[in-house]
C-alpha cells in the first residue's frame, strides 16, 4: 500500500493571492485528501478537489471564471488517470459551472475531447449545474479595463489563475486534473494549455503525474506536463521539475506545475512571482503563496 498524497494549486502569476484563496486551498486539500485517506481513488480525489475550487468562486475557474472579450465565460478542463491512460477534456464550455465533471464524462466516451457544441448537450443530459450570469461587478471590471486599454488589460493578464490537482492513492494510481476560465478579456476561441492532454495535465502510473498553470501559450509549446512526467522516469519529482523548469526559465516562459512521482515524492515549482498551492498527506496540510521560484 502507498501513502496517499494530494497536491492542489490556485494559479501562477504576478498577483499576490488573497487570504481567502489560500484559506480556500487549505479547505479543499483537507476535504479532498479525506477521500484518499478513506480509500478512494486518485481520480476521485483530483476530480473532487478541482470541482470544489470551481464552486468556490475564489479562482479563475467555474463560478469565478474570467470574462472573455465579449463578456461571456467559456470554461476549459481536462483530467487523466495513470493506470489505463484514460483522459478527457472540454474546450470553451458555456453555461455550466463544472467543466471538470464533463471532462471526466468524456473519459468514458469514444470521443475524448469535446468543444461546447456537443459538450453543452452532454452536460445538460448529465444534469451538471448551470452557471448563472456574470456578476455586475465582473461586467463593470471588464468594461473599465477595455476603456483604459493596454496597461490595464496587461495587469489583469499577469495573474493566470488556473486551478489544478494531482494525487497518488493507496493503490499506486496517479491522476491529474485542471480547470480554467482562460485569460481575462481574451479573444473568444483562444485555447490555452489547460484542456490539452500532455500540456495542461498528464498522468502515467509508471512515471508520475503533473498539472500545469501559467501562460498557456508558453506551456503548450513545451508540452510541459508530459515532459515533467517523462523526466520522472528514474528520477524523483524534485529533480525532474528542476530539469523542466530550468528549460522553461531559459525561454522566459511564465509557468508553474505540480509534479508527483510514482513513489509519492512531490514538487511545486514556478517561474512566476506567486503560485498559491499546497500538499496534503498523513503528515498534514501545507499551503503557501509560493514554493520554489525558478529564475533564468
Amino acid at each position: 500500500m502507498n501513502r496517499p498524497v494530494l497536491l492542489c494549486h490556485g494559479g501562477a502569476g504576478a498577483k499576490k493571492p488573497t487570504r481567502a484563496a489560500l484559506s480556500g486551498l487549505e479547505k479543499v486539500l483537507k476535504k479532498s485528501f479525506k477521500l484518499l485517506d478513506e480509500g478512494s481513488s486518485a481520480l476521485d480525489a483530483v476530480s473532487e478537489a478541482v470541482k470544489r475550487m470551481e464552486d468556490s468562486g475564489l479562482y479563475n475557474a467555474g463560478k469565478g471564471a474570467n470574462l472573455q472579450l465579449d463578456g461571456v465565460r467559456r470554461l476549459d478542463a481536462s483530467i487523466m488517470e495513470g493506470g489505463r491512460l484514460e483522459a478527457g477534456a472540454v474546450i470553451g464550455l458555456e453555461g455550466f459551472s463544472n467543466p471538470v465533471l464533463l471532462a471526466r464524462c468524456a473519459m468514458g466516451m469514444t470521443h475524448k475531447v469535446l468543444t461546447n457544441l456537443g459538450g453543452a448537450k452532454i452536460a445538460e443530459a448529465e444534469g451538471l449545474e448551470r452557471l448563472g450570469p456574470p456578476a455586475a461587478a465582473a461586467l463593470k471590471r471588464l468594461a473599465s479595463a477595455m476603456e483604459k486599454g493596454g496597461d490595464a488589460l496587461e495587469l489583469y493578464r499577469k495573474y493566470f489563475s488556473t486551478v489544478g490537482a494531482v494525487a497518488l492513492d493507496s493503490y499506486g494510481n496517479l491522476a491529474a486534473a485542471s480547470s480554467t476560465g482562460g485569460v481575462f478579456a481574451m479573444l473568444p476561441g483562444r485555447v490555452g494549455d489547460t484542456p490539452l492532454i500532455g500540456s495542461g495535465v498528464y498522468a502515467d502510473n509508471s512515471l508520475g503525474a503533473a498539472a500545469c498553470t501559467g501562460r498557456g501559450e508558453d506551456i503548450l509549446r513545451l508540452c510541459l506536463a508530459k515532459e515533467l512526467c517523462m523526466n520522472m522516469k528514474g528520477r524523483a519529482a524534485e529533480e525532474a521539475s528542476r530539469i523542466s523548469f530550468k528549460r522553461a526559465a531559459s525561454f522566459a516562459f511564465k509557468a508553474g506545475a505540480l509534479a508527483l512521482d510514482k513513489k509519492g515524492r512531490w514538487s511545486i515549482a514556478h517561474t512566476t512571482e506567486h503560485m498559491p498551492s499546497g500538499v496534503a498527506s498523513k503528515d498534514g496540510v501545507d499551503v503557501r503563496e509560493r514554493f520554489r521560484i525558478v529564475e533564468s
